[in-house]
């Protein structure tokens, strides 16, 4: 609430009954994105409300995502998230499936999400060479992407990059959204 007094209104959550339980509690002026890896039998708790989903990573729940907008009569913004990490542990579309998914008569047919950006997480290392590249490497399939599939929209410029490790890199290589829950909330209890 302290943020929200100084005029703060994007807020993001990683799980779905956290981000429920706090659009409930807090004024409903907040733009709420949901930050975090997302089931697809969850999305119907958040459809009602969410502003952006920055998870997608498969066109099941893309589809998804589309039908529970529908229900509740709206347009959800969502991010392709890309793995551009070197770790097992992360989610995302490589470029083959981003490229496929684009090109699908399914996504072509979807009228309640728009795609607005991309987003991904660099692997958890010291190593800021590396977590510089692969930022740099999310940036140029953000720029490759706007150029074959999304050049006269306008909607299609977020690049969501950068958390509270690591996202004065991610400012330096582009990012228009970083998540730093833990800078100013601290870590989870």
């Amino acid at each position: 609430m302290n943020l929200y007094a100084q005029g703060q209104r994007i807020f993001g959550e990683n799980r779905v009954q956290e981000l429920v339980e706090k659009h409930e509690a807090l004024p409903k002026d907040i733009d709420w994105h949901l930050i975090g890896h997302l089931q697809t039998n969850k999305v119907k708790y958040i459809a009602p409300f969410v502003r952006m989903i920055h998870s997608v990573d498969s066109l099941k729940l893309l589809k998804e995502i589309n039908k529970q907008a529908a229900k509740n009569e709206r347009v959800i913004d969502c991010l392709l998230q890309m793995d551009i990490a070197d770790e097992s542990t992360k989610f995302g579309l490589d470029e083959s499936e981003v490229l496929d998914l684009l090109r699908s008569t399914e996504f072509k047919k979807m009228q309640h999400i728009r795609i607005v950006g991309v987003m991904g997480m660099a692997t958890f290392t010291p190593d800021t060479a590396q977590v510089r590249d692969e930022f740099r490497q999310l940036a140029a399939i953000s720029k490759q992407l706007k150029g074959d599939f999304f050049g006269e929209n306008e909607a299609f410029k977020e690049i969501s990059m950068g958390m509270s490790g690591d996202y004065q890199i991610a400012v330096a290589e582009g990012s228009t959204m970083v998540r730093i829950g833990s800078l100013l909330f601290g870590g989870r209890t």
